[in-house]
This record gives structure tokens, sequence and C-alpha cells, in this order.
């Protein structure tokens, strides 16, 4: 999509009042077209004041400008990646993406109520968050057109980077506060900052050249472990450190606490970008570490192996959707949906000692439904469980061990296993 097709027209922005929103928005009414701007209040903690946001975007050209609340969407969607255990490839927790689907449904409706029916935003052309504005949009909102000024020839061409968009701004006298100096870049929101770009681009530079938005590194914690208490009823936190509170504000309590301790701090990644390019980032994410960790230390408790089986393969699922761009299509509703019964189970208090950025089980209570017995567990003379019953339960296993030896284990030809002809022992008596 170019300018050209949206001169005259009313077209709705999901915008931070960053240096890329702010210059977007004063070319796109320069070149006459008519852009609305929405932020989407995701308790951003690089802001001091999104107040200021307003003013700012219609200073830049904005027909209007809005501030829209997401903060309980947000905790809403975070939760469910917590439930899920969706750690993109293993090590992080995607709060950067699912605030995006959060923001991008919240824009939609505000521009539904305008009769506006083109999307554009500020996402490169070489990022993921591009494809999940895109695929998003398309999902929920079909009959919408997505524009994105780093797609277009026109744009790009005027603003090879941060130097000629301060230029331009500097020029045109607009209320922007980035300068060409900033090593690298943030995105942000409650559940966590993700930094990259600029001076991360390289290997050479250390993750700590990065400065703490929710929390301080390790070295920098108290000297003392801090021990907190979360409650859990049904798969949702509803109480930490003994005090009933609703998610929104667990999350900040847990934001708090854990980033006072280095938990989530610094988490360096070199990850697979969904266009098939590399991308390395050092993300922050407290709360969503400290309530992840103490989850997943409840469901070693609930699921049994099969349970943990399922669960695992529908965790690495959810967390693949999440990042490529489809949070709200089939795979994922139904994903999310196959979590029910699992979440139904999830009810303990779980108690952690952190220090110094790492996360350790205190101790676990009232978890009904947990499926760990000490009388059974235990190698002492007490409950159930009786020793000699693993004889036969080692003899049935030993037949097909048997049969494999027979039938199969010589033809592979092991390198790290001696030849033996079938039915021989691998090292003769004597």
């Amino acid at each position: 999509m170019r300018y050209q097709d949206y001169v005259g027209k009313h077209i709705g922005g999901a915008v931070s009042g960053g240096l890329d929103s702010c210059t977007a928005t004063a070319w796109l009414r320069e070149q006459g077209v008519l852009p609305h701007c929405f932020t989407v209040d995701l308790g951003q903690p690089d802001e001091t004041s999104l107040d200021d946001v307003a003013p700012r975007m219609r200073a830049c050209g904005a027909v209007e400008a809005e501030i829209v609340d997401g903060k309980a969407a947000l905790a809403a969607a975070g939760l469910q990646v917590i439930q899920a255990q969706a750690r993109y490839e293993g090590s992080y927790w995607n709060t950067t993406g699912i605030a995006l689907y959060v923001t991008t449904v919240l824009v939609l409706r505000e521009l539904e109520k305008r009769s506006i029916e083109v999307l554009f935003h500020g996402a490169t052309g070489r990022g993921n968050d591009q494809v999940r504005f895109q695929l998003a949009t398309n999902m929920l909102a079909p009959r919408f057109q997505v524009y994105a000024p780093w797609r277009d020839p026109a744009f790009i061409s005027r603003f090879g980077g941060r130097a000629e968009m301060l230029a331009y701004c500097q020029e045109h006298q607009l209320p922007v506060r980035a300068t060409v100096e900033k090593p690298y870049s943030t995105d942000a929101n409650f559940l966590g900052l993700t930094h990259e770009a600029g001076k991360l681009e390289s290997l050479a530079t250390p993750a700590v050249a990065v400065e703490p938005g929710m929390g301080v590194w390790a070295w920098d914690a108290p000297d003392e472990p801090e021990i907190v208490t979360i409650r859990w009823v049904e798969g949702a936190p509803v109480a930490i450190g003994g005090k009933d509170l609703p998610l929104v504000e667990v999350i900040e309590q847990a934001n708090q606490i854990g980033g006072r301790n280095a938990v989530g701090i610094g988490v360096h990644v070199v990850e697979n970008r969904f266009v098939g390019i590399k991308s390395r980032g050092v993300y922050e994410a407290p709360g969503m570490e400290l309530l992840g960790q103490s989850y997943a230390y409840l469901l070693q408790l609930v699921l049994d192996r099969r349970a943990r089986d399922v669960y695992e393969a529908i965790s690495r699922q959810i967390a693949t959707q999440i990042y490529q761009g489809y949070w709200y299509d089939l795979a994922t509703t139904s994903a999310l949906a196959s979590l029910g019964p699992i979440l139904s189970l999830m009810n303990g208090t779980i108690a952690l000692r952190l220090y110094k950025g790492n996360v350790y089980f205190e101790s676990a209570e009232d978890t009904p439904n947990s499926l760990y017995s000490a009388d059974i567990a235990s190698m002492e003379r007490v409950g159930d469980f009786d020793h000699a019953d693993s004889e036969g339960f080692l003899k049935v296993l030993g037949v097909s061990a048997r049969n494999y030896a027979d039938k199969q284990l010589e033809a592979l030809d092991r390198d790290d296993v001696p030849a033996a002809a079938p039915g021989k022992p691998l090292v003769e008596a004597g």
C-alpha cells in the first residue's frame, strides 16, 4: 500500500508517541492524509505520563488523538501466557508480542466507532510486529486495510533511519523527545520490556549495556533473600504476599518484588524471527517470571506424565503462535481451550525464595489437587506402596526389552555397544 491511496481519507493509527509515530503522523498529514492516533495504555514503565502523548500527536498533525485503557486486557492475555508457560524458543516471555494483539483489537474497536477502515502502524518491514498487526487485523476485521509507512517506498526513501527522522522533526518543530545518541530501542508495557537494535545489534556489546527499567541487575539486588507467597485459584493468581488483589495489581506487585530481586532481568536471546533472520535482544519481565515460576511449581504437583506430555506440546504451540502472528486463529483458540481441565485443578499457595535473580521453591500449601503424596513416595516403610510389587512390573517391561535385544540391537550397529550375536551376552564369563 502507498500513501497516495489515502490522500484525503481518514485512517487510524496505533501509535506509541515516540519518534517513529510522530514522524509518520506528521509526514502523512503533510501528504494530505487524515490520521487519527490511538495510544493504548499498557502501563508502559518508560512513560512518565501517557497524558503527554495525545497532545504530542495532535501537535504532529493528528486529526484526533486518544488514550485507550488496555491494562486489564493485557493482564488477562499475560495470564494466558503464564498458564500455557508459553516461552518462545524456551527462553523468554513474549511480552511485546502479546501486547501487540491487545493493542490491535482495542484500536480496531476505536476505528469501528468512527467508521474508519484503514489501520496504520509503525512496525518496520523486517520485524515480527508487522506480521502480528497484519494477521490480527485480517482475522478480526477482514474488511480493514493495513497501511505501514515503513513498507511504503516514498516513506522509506525519505527516512533512512533515526537521524533523518530527527532532522525532519526538528525542521518542523515537532515535540519529540528522542535523540540520535540513544543506544538501543525499547518496547515497553507492564508485562515487560524488550531492548534491541542500536548497539545491541553487535554481539560485542554485552547484555549489561542495557540499563534495567523494571528492576536491577543481580549484583545490585539485596544481599538477603526475600520470601513471597502466591495463591492460585483455578489457574489465576488471586493473592500475593498474603494480600488478595485484582489481577492487574497482582502483576504490578510481582513486578516490584521480582524486579528488586533481579528476577527476570536481563534475559539475553538471539532468536529466530518469523521473517527468516536472527535478532538479538535483552528482555525484562520480572512479574511474568515470578508468577510463571510459581505456576510451574504448581504444575509439577498436578500433572501426571501423560498430561505433562500433552501440556508441553500445547505450550510450545502457543508460544510459536504468539510469536508468528496467530494469537487469534483456530489453533490458538483450540489450544487455550484445551487447558481448561488443567486450570480447574490449579489451586494452591506456592512460596518462593528470591535471591539475586534466582527463584527457589520454598513450600506448597493448600494444594487439594496435587498428585504428590509423601507416604506413597517415601523410601521408608510407610504408605501403601510395596517395593516387592515392582518385581512383576519390571518383568512385564523386560519382555519388550529382551525382544529388542534379539531383533534390533545388532542391526542398529551402535558405536557405543560392543558387538554380540543375538541371544548371547556382550561380555563372556571368565
